[in-house]
């Protein structure tokens, strides 16, 4: 049944909300592919206009085809019939009828979501708050959501990356697209293991001005709440905070210059009611999650050395320098590189600024 979900995301002239009207009314996504006119005339509401639009454009896509230029391309997908389709994406009013992915977005804990939108202008001091909060969230299994885009998208996927977060970026074009194409080297990153970059786009559709915020209800929407860093009264991210607000989802805003005229957006959903946010345990609190330790998250410390077990209770408290683990360990530096190099690669300790490292 998969050809036939691509094969209706293909079509550029007709949009989710039509797709999931005649699944809804056929129960069967081949039937309603494959409807005729006078069956399409059965379904109350539906636009004439828009019936025979999608016949015409229908008549020029071969499911089987459309299917394998996606596998081609070396693109996976989930269709909205699909057990692991995003749970929360598919409780928005408007899901899309196919999510279109490049990298391992099953890595990534979509429990435990949140959004990051924010200027594409953004100030420095924006930026510099994104990095604070987000850096608070270091060692969680938390998952950023963002839109790729200049600005705070931008900061916030790298500052998942820089601190071990999945992050998971959502592109308002098909993947024969990168943009900006300045983070081109991002979308790699990305999904060469930080996680996953998605669309609902089949992959020839262009990043076309109405299509970002298209977008924007897929960033809130498969996030339990929405983090905005900055937004003027007429901007993006003004709307995917009331997305966020729309699908009943947790709206948090970090506080700017009052004299930024991008902070104007911000409080007055500040005193709309969304949650104030300075740092990393604001975002657990308003979301009412707690920071899985270390054993909850998978790091596996049994199977150690003795020398190795004692680097790691060295740094159980501080980071340290390379000469105050040696002296505390009493381990030889030939043998101590080794371990530090091993210990690194496991995702138990990483090295910080110069020769200190830190137990993650």
């Amino acid at each position: 049944m998969d050809k036939f979900w691509i094969a209706f995301s293909a079509i550029e002239q007709v949009d989710s909300p039509f797709v999931q009207r005649l699944y809804n009314y056929f129960g069967d996504i081949e039937k309603a592919f494959n409807a005729t006119q006078s069956e399409l005339s059965k379904i109350e509401g539906l636009s004439v206009k828009k019936a025979e639009n999608f016949l015409k454009q229908r008549d020029k896509i071969d499911p089987d085809k459309v299917l394998a230029e996606v596998i081609n391309r070396g693109i996976k997908f989930y269709t909205f019939e699909n057990p692991s389709y995003p749970l929360m994406l598919k409780e928005i009013s408007n899901p899309p009828v196919v999510l279109y992915y490049k990298g391992n977005i099953e890595s990534c804990n979509l429990e435990r979501a949140v959004a990051v939108v924010g200027s594409r202008k953004a100030s420095y001091n924006a930026k510099e708050s994104v990095e604070k909060i987000l850096s608070g969230l270091e060692g969680t299994d938390i998952c950023i959501v963002s839109g790729l885009a200049s600005g705070i998208d931008t900061t916030a996927h790298r500052c998942a990356l820089k601190h071990g977060l999945k992050t998971i970026g959502v592109i308002a074009s098909g993947f024969d697209y990168t943009y900006p194409a300045a983070n081109k080297d991002l979308y790699r990153e990305i999904e060469e293991g930080g996680g996953a970059v998605v669309t609902e786009y089949y992959p020839t559709f262009e990043p076309l001005k109405f299509r970002f915020p298209e977008r924007n209800r897929i960033v809130s929407g498969i996030a339990y709440g929405t983090l905005v860093a900055e937004a003027s009264l007429k901007s993006g991210a003004l709307i995917t905070a009331n997305l966020t607000l729309e699908q009943g989802r947790e709206l948090m805003c970090i506080p700017g210059l009052i004299t930024n005229p991008n902070t104007e957006g911000i409080y007055k959903l500040l005193k709309n009611g969304a949650t104030l946010v300075t740092c990393a345990s604001d975002i657990l609190e308003a979301l009412n999650w707690e920071i899985k330790p270390a054993e909850q998250l998978k790091m596996d410390l049994s199977g150690l050395s003795v020398d190795e077990q004692k680097v790691v209770e060295t740094l159980e408290i501080e980071e340290k320098g390379f000469d105050e683990i040696s002296s505390q360990t009493g381990i030889n530096t030939n043998d101590l590189l080794i371990i530090l190099t091993t210990l690194e690669l496991k995702g138990i300790i990483k090295q910080t600024t110069g020769d200190r490292y830190k137990k993650v």
